[in-house]
Parts: structure tokens; sequence; C-alpha cells
């Protein structure tokens, strides 16, 4: 994602404009935030002036000539294939089974910490480690480089702003396990008082007001646009206006 405001009350999904389904095809979702800082403002500073004056121009010490570093590169991917030893494949699954108790050890035994998708971007990044090295094997310390990025960055990203812990379902649904069972009580909730109601019609304004003044649970407006749709689909509601904010029971 390019520059954009990030608003930390929010998740890193929430953030990013891209839909579940093409975000959760990264093996790894790095966060960089621009937040002011005099020291860090000021040798960013001098590290761009520099790359316009004269003594900036000279080559850093230990650089690789891109000629080079592309061959490297083209030399690995074409002729680098790795298998992956027995002691790593024992590393991948003692990694995955730990990634996937986070959860549990947390007290939240319905939130998922690691999909298959995280076991399959953990092989890919330990291979990919070894073709750095033009390695023909796949090592223990692969493995564990491979998950000590996948925590930092993937993990971090599908952190819930809400709870602070990882639910891997931000990055492959969109909604944390949380905001489902939020969004399971206000609807209940809302059922009931659909069932009490004698008036036929109601506005938005009516449901907020009275499920606020029964509730703790804070209802915003765009809840209810996420579940008033599915209400009117099971038919508990005739009509269902977005524009004028009002719904009809059936």
């Amino acid at each position: 994602a390019g520059p954009s405001r990030y608003d930390t009350s929010k998740s890193v999904v929430a953030n990013i404009n891209l839909l579940p389904t093409i975000l959760s095809r990264f093996d790894l979702i790095y966060l960089i935030l621009d937040n002011p800082s005099e020291a860090h403002d000021r040798r960013l500073a001098k590290h761009l002036i520099s790359m316009y004056a004269k003594e900036g121009k000279e080559k850093a010490k230990g650089t690789i000539p891109i000629d080079v570093l592309t061959d490297y590169i083209t030399y690995a991917r074409m002729n680098i294939h790795p298998k992956i030893s027995e002691e790593a494949s024992e590393a991948l699954v003692t990694t995955y089974v730990n990634m996937r108790k986070v959860g549990r050890k947390n007290g939240q035994s319905n939130v998922v910490t690691a999909t298959t998708r995280q076991l399959e971007s953990l092989i890919r990044l330990a291979e990919a480690l070894a073709k750095m090295r033009l390695s023909d094997v796949v090592t223990k310390e692969n493995v564990e480089e491979a998950a000590r990025l996948i925590n930092v960055a993937t993990q971090t990203a599908a952190t819930d702003p809400n709870t602070g812990l990882i639910d891997m379902d931000l990055i492959t649904t969109g909604t944390s396990a949380g905001d489902r069972k939020r969004l399971t009580e206000i609807t209940e909730a809302i059922k009931e008082l659909l069932d009490q109601q004698k008036k036929r019609n109601l506005s938005f304004d009516d449901i907020l007001k009275s499920l606020n003044e029964n509730s703790a649970a804070g209802v915003k407006r765009n809840d209810l646009l996420k579940i008033l749709p599915a209400l009117k689909d099971d038919g508990i509601l005739v009509n269902y206006d977005k524009r004028k904010e009002t719904v009809r029971l059936a």
C-alpha cells in the first residue's frame, strides 16, 4: 500500500485497501509507519541530501554491482532446488503446531492463529533462504529464520487491535473472531427488539436508540448496515431501505 493516513485504532487489514482474498496470498506483510521523530527525520534528511552531494556519488563499501546481483539471483532460481532435510521437516511441523497453539494459550479457542497458508509460507521462505546460500538443502536454521520473519511481519499484521491477540481470520476473511462474536450478539439483540415492536416501520435511529439503551455493546450505524440486509434475506424484514435508513418488519 502507498502513503496514506494510518488509523491505529483499526487493524492493519482495515487500513490496507486490499481484499482479504488477495492480502492472504502474501507470505510476508510488513507495516512501515512514518511517525514524526526528530532524530529519525534528521538522519533521513542527511541521507537524502548526501545522494545529491558530490561526495555522495562515491560507491558505498561492500556494494554489489546490479549486474552481478541479477546474475546471482538468476542462477539461484534456475539451478538451485533445495530439498527439505529431515531435521528441517521436523522443525516445520513443530513450528506450525506452536503457531497454532498461540490462540489456546491465550484462552481463545475460537481464534485461528495460523492456517495451512502459514505452513506453506514457512516452506517457501525456508527454501528461499537456502537458495540465497546456493544450498541444495533446507536446514533447521532456515526454518527458524523463516518463522522469525513470519512472526515479526505477517502475524503482526494479523493482530486484533481490540484484544492484542493474533487472529489470522483478520487476513483471510477481513473480520476477527471478536468482531464476529460481537455482531452475532448484536444480531440476536436486534431480533429480540424486533419481536417486541408493535410498529411495523422503524428507522435506524429508533433501532440504535433502543439497542444502546439496553446494551453496553455500543452499537453503531455501521453495524446495522452489516446486519440488517442479512435479516431481510432471512425473512425477518420485509423491506430494508439503506437510502432512507428505514426497515419494515415481516
